[in-house]
């Protein structure tokens, strides 16, 4: 093998490993449940997974930076809540959507503030930030509010039918995430400013050696992380229509699963948003298969994504070590 074909696949390694899983484990649900090689199942995908697609987006910068952020979940909650709460008094649904997005950035800003100039663990500071916004939202309101605006429902129900296959079909909150995607995948590869976030990752202290502004890029990336958070909860309040303190419960730990399945190091600085989109096709997969199967309880989801977390941690291992020696 060529020493640079063998460069590529030891760089890239775990990023191939997981679409080669994704595939194999779509084939496999086609082949034990024929109902699942409709096109639309496959959109459903993008579909049932679009807020979680969106906070493991906003992850995936953070864990690239060597960073971790807890508080996802809570504030999907907290700005469901929110966001009903405000429509129920009339107010503009695009004003609402604007004040939760400024919400998260705040929320966001703050703890990385906190986690970069009081030296506090990032673990330990969006830990309390989970506490503090799911916590929110319960004072806010403690039952389930229902969303009535108008321009709420027409975004949740209006379909955007695909012409490739017939009868298939996306929502607009579908595009929200693949758009970020688009957008974040441009701007951790092609600027500077993505280019900062790998240095920080892979050596803080190297980075600022070097004279990057690393202060003003953590509480950039966890400004961010508190952005794509807020606007996950506007896509999961306009999906389901409502908004409650106990929505999205353990969504973080689906959102980080999500990024180590797709290749990016815990310990920072190697991965990319395209591994994590697969790492969320692989979770949506495997409950769309129990789904299927309609015997087996949702807990096997968890068990199969704890195994594969565990099993790409092993491969990010064994590739990074043989990559050192190339």
């Amino acid at each position: 093998m060529k020493p640079r074909i063998k460069k590529f696949l030891f760089t890239n390694g775990p990023l191939l490993a997981t679409i080669c899983i994704f595939i194999l484990v779509y084939i496999l649900g086609g082949q034990l449940y024929p109902a699942m090689q409709k096109p639309q199942v496959f959109f459903n995908l993008f579909i049932n997974n679009g807020s979680l697609l969106i906070i493991a987006i906003g992850m995936t910068m953070v864990v690239l930076m060597g960073g971790i952020d807890l508080s996802v979940s809570g504030m999907i909650a907290l700005t469901s809540v929110a966001s009903a709460s405000l429509l129920l008094l009339d107010m503009n649904p695009v004003l609402v959507m604007a004040l939760m997005l400024l919400m998260g950035i705040l929320i966001g800003l703050v703890q990385g503030f906190i986690i970069h100039y009081l030296k506090v663990e990032a673990f330990v500071v969006t830990l309390m930030g989970l506490f503090f916004t799911r916590g929110m939202a319960y004072v806010i309101n403690k039952s389930s509010v229902t969303i009535k605006n108008e321009f709420y429902k027409y975004l949740a129900l209006t379909k955007i039918h695909l012409p490739i296959f017939e009868g298939t079909f996306i929502y607009i909150t579908t595009l929200v995430a693949i758009l970020l995607l688009i957008v974040v995948f441009i701007i951790t590869r092609y600027t500077n400013f993505g280019r900062r976030i790998y240095a920080i990752g892979n050596n803080e202290q190297s980075a600022l050696l070097m004279g990057m502004p690393v202060a003003r890029t953590k509480l950039m990336v966890y400004s961010i992380s508190g952005f794509c958070s807020a606007l996950a909860g506007i896509v999961f309040s306009i999906s389901l229509l409502s908004g409650f303190g106990g929505y999205a419960r353990s969504m973080e730990m689906d959102a980080i699963a999500a990024v180590v399945i797709g290749g990016t190091a815990l310990t920072g600085g190697k991965g990319n948003v395209i591994g994590t989109l697969f790492g969320v096709m692989i979770s949506g997969t495997i409950v769309t298969i129990l789904q299927f199967n309609g015997t087996l309880t949702s807990w096997w989801t968890r068990i199969a994504v704890g195994i594969l977390t565990l099993i790409f941690i092993g491969i990010q291992s064994l590739f990074y070590i043989r990559k050192k020696q190339i």
